[in-house]
């Protein structure tokens, strides 16, 4: 016997379910798993306990629901990497992309980084999936590239963790970045031209 669809949401449940999305977002990219509540979380969302109950289960379950979306996402901008670009200004491309990522969305990359400080226990599928499966595609198209002489010789994962640690360390050490700075700065205005200027150099033919 086939199992009858699901009935879709109804308007006020989407809005409930993107309340706590959202306040879950908030509380564990400031807290962390272990230190969140569902207390807080309700809190932020604007809904009792209880109610947040209705829609999930447990922090488990919100903090899975969070995670797997923000994977979509911080898969995205390395998806673009396009093999028939040029390959410069394509390495470029996402640079800038994760950058704005950093400066766009900087709970999901510290929610991201806690995660994997924690050593991934929510994540590691997907890290072992999906995540990989996308860098070793990449990989070999950057190496592609090194071998006929497009760019110069890189080892292409290692590239793409040097990428990750320049760009991602302005959203999840903001605090220290701007201390150092002090005021007036930008500080992602003023890495683009720099990162730019690193990529190249080490890239150019």
């Amino acid at each position: 016997m086939t199992k009858p669809a699901p009935r879709p949401k109804t308007r006020i449940q989407r809005r409930n379910t993107g309340a706590i999305l959202e306040a879950a977002l908030e509380v564990f990219s400031a807290q962390g798993f272990r230190g969140a509540t569902l207390d807080q979380i309700a809190e932020v969302a604007g809904l009792s306990k209880p109610n947040l109950l209705y829609y999930f289960a447990s922090k488990e379950a919100i903090h899975l629901e969070v995670l797997t979306g923000l994977m979509d996402t911080w898969l995205a901008p390395l998806r673009a990497l396009d093999a028939a670009g040029d390959p410069m200004e394509e390495i470029l491309g996402y640079v800038r992309r994760k950058l704005e990522m950093s400066r766009d969305l900087p709970r999901e990359s510290r929610l991201f980084a806690n995660e994997i400080l924690q050593g991934a226990p929510r994540m590691q599928p997907a890290l072992a999936g999906d995540l990989k499966a996308l860098v070793d595609e990449k990989a070999a198209v950057i190496r592609g590239w090194a071998e006929a002489g497009r760019i110069a010789p890189v080892d292409p994962h290692h590239l793409v963790f040097s990428i990750w640690a320049l760009t991602q360390h302005y959203a999840d050490f903001d605090v220290q970045v701007r201390a150092v700075l002090g005021e007036g700065h930008d500080p992602f205005a003023e890495a683009e031209p720099y990162l730019e200027t690193l990529f190249r150099k080490l890239l150019a033919v």
